[in-house]
């Protein structure tokens, strides 16, 4: 299933077989003997990242700090112009060390303004992680186009002391972020208002909700409701500051992570 956001042909990036990125021609670099990116199952599927699949990444002690993947020239993303309905990327991460992560956006002629990195701040657990591009252009005349997408998922400087498995998953584009795609819990999620200046109401329709994370532009937890176990929700926004932020939702059977504005 290919969703159409205007300004990328395959995304979110879900590793789902139906999905976008688990048949793609992933290649790993700087990573000593390169070991294949895999597509597993989820190992830990709880808090926000219920999903059934994700990608496994191995940096090994042995390799450079800025070992990753990277996607297909053209033929897995899919060409695209960075504007502001796409420049906010989010990604899933699973680590067991703090360490940046990395994503870079490059074009048909190799052609990049370089990676953004944003550091995970928990560990043992799934974490979403926002990179702002809204600062970036597209390439110049003669550059060709953006068609590419590289993941640096254990950017560590400061050098690996063991080989750090990492899982990642649901790289999403723009402003409605999809976690995980279910079109039944997708189209019975009503959040309103929004924007909003003192609560948001989350309501799903038909099943009950098991936990709402709260992050900011950053992708830093500032709230977490679990045990939900009805179908609505308030969110309080009264004591946050003015600006964008995401909730991920998330059921027995599905997630999902929207935009919200405070005001």
């Amino acid at each position: 299933m290919n969703l159409l956001f205007g300004f990328s042909q395959n995304a979110p990036i879900d590793f789902e077989s139906e999905g976008n990125g688990a048949n793609w021609t992933w290649t790993v670099f700087e990573n000593d003997t390169n070991p294949d990116l895999e597509i597993i199952s989820n190992p830990d599927p709880t808090g926000i990242n219920t999903s059934q699949t994700v990608a496994k990444f191995t940096a090994l002690e042995s390799g450079q700090p800025w070992a990753g993947c990277e996607s297909a020239q053209g033929a897995d993303l899919g060409e695209f112009v960075l504007d502001q309905t796409n420049s906010t990327i989010s990604i899933m991460v699973w680590k067991d060390v703090i360490s940046d992560v990395g994503i870079k956006l490059v074009s048909s002629t190799f052609w990049s303004q370089g990676e953004i990195k944003v550091p995970n701040t928990v560990i043992n657990e799934w974490e979403n992680i926002t990179f702002d591009f809204s600062s970036f252009t597209n390439p110049p005349s003669g550059n060709g186009v953006l068609n590419q997408i590289v993941i640096f998922p254990d950017f560590d400087l400061s050098g690996r002391t063991q080989d750090n498995v990492v899982y990642f998953d649901n790289i999403t584009f723009g402003d409605e972020v999809l976690s995980v795609l279910n079109n039944e819990f997708l189209n019975n999620l009503v959040i309103y208002p929004n924007p909003a200046s003192e609560n948001w109401t989350i309501l799903n329709k038909n099943t009950e909700i098991t936990s709402v994370s709260l992050f900011d532009v950053n992708g830093k937890l500032v709230a977490f409701i679990d045990h939900v176990n009805q179908q609505n929700l308030t969110l309080d926004a009264s004591m946050l500051k003015t600006g964008i932020y995401f909730a991920t939702v998330v059921t027995e059977k599905s997630a999902k992570t929207l935009k919200l504005i405070k005001q």
